[in-house]
């Protein structure tokens, strides 16, 4: 497992349907170490910290392994760049499916916890130019996973990624992520999710919102 590309970007303003909206999806590599603390990278900013950043979503990682999926489904014939997802993070080997949450990994010398998968926003769709791929990014189960910082420390592309801990409760990212939006699992499933600790506060709402029947 390795990280190929740390991304990084500031916010800016884009016009969408014809109003003016912050974002720092827009995330460019950036080469050499670059610092990851406690609440995200040196030189990376979030616009809407409701939904992205904070202590739990400190930082996004995307799986490299899905850039061939979507380069033919936007196609496109040059290769994408790396952030083209808007995360801070492009990996090899770190696939929903089998990643946990709560699950503890080393990323250079910061060690860090997955904590939730991201869910698509109108502000990628823009990026992308397809607000119609939407529905199609969620149900893919292509999200990529947020991550918390446990211990500061430097990044860079190249560095290798080591499994330091696993969460005995086996909740996978794309198991969490059809748990919160697609309506699968069973009332188990949530309970066990809910008994995390590391998960993610949107994603504890979202599950205790469908244990109580909202």
């Amino acid at each position: 497992m390795q990280i190929l590309s740390v991304n990084v970007a500031r916010v800016v303003q884009v016009e969408i349907n014809g109003r003016a909206v912050s974002t720092g999806i827009y995330k460019e590599p950036v080469a050499g170490e670059v610092w990851l603390r406690k609440l995200g990278f040196d030189g990376d900013e979030q616009a809407d910290l409701t939904v992205h950043g904070g202590l739990y979503q400190a930082a996004y990682c995307y799986p490299s392994e899905h850039y061939g999926h979507w380069q033919n489904r936007l196609n496109r014939s040059d290769p994408l760049p790396f952030g083209t997802f808007g995360e801070n993070l492009t990996s090899v080997g770190l696939l929903e499916t089998e990643v946990f949450i709560g699950d503890v990994y080393r990323f250079g010398s910061a060690l860090v916890q997955v904590t939730a998968p991201r869910l698509p926003c109108m502000k990628f769709a823009h990026k992308i130019g397809r607000p119609d791929l939407l529905k199609e990014f969620l149900h893919s189960g292509h999200s990529g996973l947020y991550l918390r910082v446990l211990e500061e420390g430097g990044v860079s592309a190249g560095d290798e990624i080591k499994l330091v801990e696993r969460d005995p409760r086996r909740i996978s990212v794309r198991t969490l992520l059809g748990l919160q939006k697609l309506s699968e699992g069973d009332d188990n499933a949530v309970r066990i999710a809910l008994s995390i600790p590391a998960l993610a506060p949107g994603a504890k709402r979202a599950l205790q919102a469908r244990a109580a029947g909202v």
